[in-house]
């Protein structure tokens, strides 16, 4: 049942015909701080001609998604060119929330009463369904198959990742195996929003929720929230993000194919053996158009968890609470090659199992 109270809150908000943007209706309430970020994000305000139909991204602990839907004149609402209704959630599952903003959006148009979107609403969260004659029933259920329990999205584009950056994917595969701040740029927000839930799936021992972040501005209150975290992937379409090293160790850019590692993070990101032959297996399974993208992410966990299982091994000392620890004497004794030796205390900290 807990799936069912992972719904927070529903808002509309409404561009009229004088293309004035007005908050129109919540249940049962928001923060100044939710509707401040959702008036800037739901890409009503100033001259967009077209609106961005699906929108999703994080407010400290909890989600938003925004479904913006233009308005028609069969539609039962005569004022009102577009609207966008937003859905505040605990969990990160844009496929579920993406379905149930739509089935309530054409409630919205068909009715033009907050009333007969609401009935919906409560049903999903006390029932975990609900029903319309048009658009057929939405059961929350049937969106729990398709994610794994780290709350991976399902719809990745991991091969494509690796196609677009070939060898080089590894920075970035390295960048979220040691837990880096990693920042994404495309200027399409569109696009951006498409590509972000792939970094995340490329370590699937980890929740993807922890880490991400789609899509930041660069203001204030929202850097504020990002650099509460020690490690994310954040998507930006902002081309200033390039130059504020201070809130990346990787930055991702997108249009232009490009990987850059901040200065500061040069040491810790050192390539060794290991990361080419990770690299070199990732182009490979790439190549093989005959694997699925579920299989490619399946076989890049399956390599990470060697690497795991070899830290493990390496995990000789206890804590007093019986965790078993990596210590850099243990290392040291190795002899292993500098850079190994630096990626695996990196990797032992990022794992939490170096004994400092």
């Amino acid at each position: 049942m807990t799936s069912l109270v992972d719904l927070i809150s529903c808002n509309v908000i409404e561009r009229d015909s004088n293309g004035d943007v007005l908050w129109t209706w919540t249940y049962p309430s928001v923060s100044e701080q939710q509707r401040t970020l959702v008036m800037r994000k739901c890409c009503l305000d100033g001259d967009h001609v077209a609106v961005q139909p699906f929108i999703y991204g994080r407010c400290g602990k909890m989600w938003y998604y925004i479904n913006c839907t233009e308005v028609f004149d069969s539609d039962n609402l005569p004022r009102v060119k577009q609207f966008a209704l937003v859905l505040w959630s605990q969990d990160l599952n844009p496929d579920k929330y993406e379905t149930l903003c739509r089935m309530l959006s054409k409630t919205y148009c068909k009715t033009g009463s907050p009333v007969s979107m609401l009935q919906l609403y409560l049903s999903v969260v006390t029932r975990g369904s609900c029903t319309t004659e048009e658009n057929g029933t939405f059961l929350v259920r049937d969106f729990e198959t398709r994610t794994n329990h780290n709350n991976h999205p399902h719809n990745t584009q991991v091969r494509e990742l690796i196609r677009v950056f070939g060898l080089e994917t590894i920075l970035i595969y390295t960048a979220l195996l040691l837990k880096k701040r990693i920042i994404v740029y495309h200027h399409s927000l569109e696009a951006l929003l498409k590509w972000m839930s792939s970094f995340p799936a490329l370590m699937w021992h980890r929740k993807a929720a922890d880490i991400l972040f789609p899509w930041i501005d660069l203001v204030p209150e929202e850097l504020l929230d990002l650099k509460s975290h020690t490690s994310y992937v954040a998507g930006c379409r902002d081309s200033d993000v390039g130059t504020r090293t201070d809130l990346y160790d990787v930055l991702v850019n997108l249009p232009a194919r490009e990987i850059t590692v901040a200065p500061h993070a040069k040491e810790s990101m050192t390539m060794t053996k290991t990361h080419k032959d990770i690299a070199v297996f990732m182009v490979q399974l790439v190549e093989n158009d005959s694997l699925s993208e579920q299989h490619v992410v399946r076989e890049i966990a399956d390599k990470t968890r060697e690497l795991l299982n070899h830290l493990k091994s390496l995990a000789t000392v206890s804590t007093p609470e019986g965790k078993h620890m990596v210590s850099i004497e243990i290392l040291r004794e190795r002899n292993l090659p500098q850079a190994l030796d630096n990626f695996l205390f990196n990797l032992a900290v990022a794992e939490n199992m170096m004994m400092l």
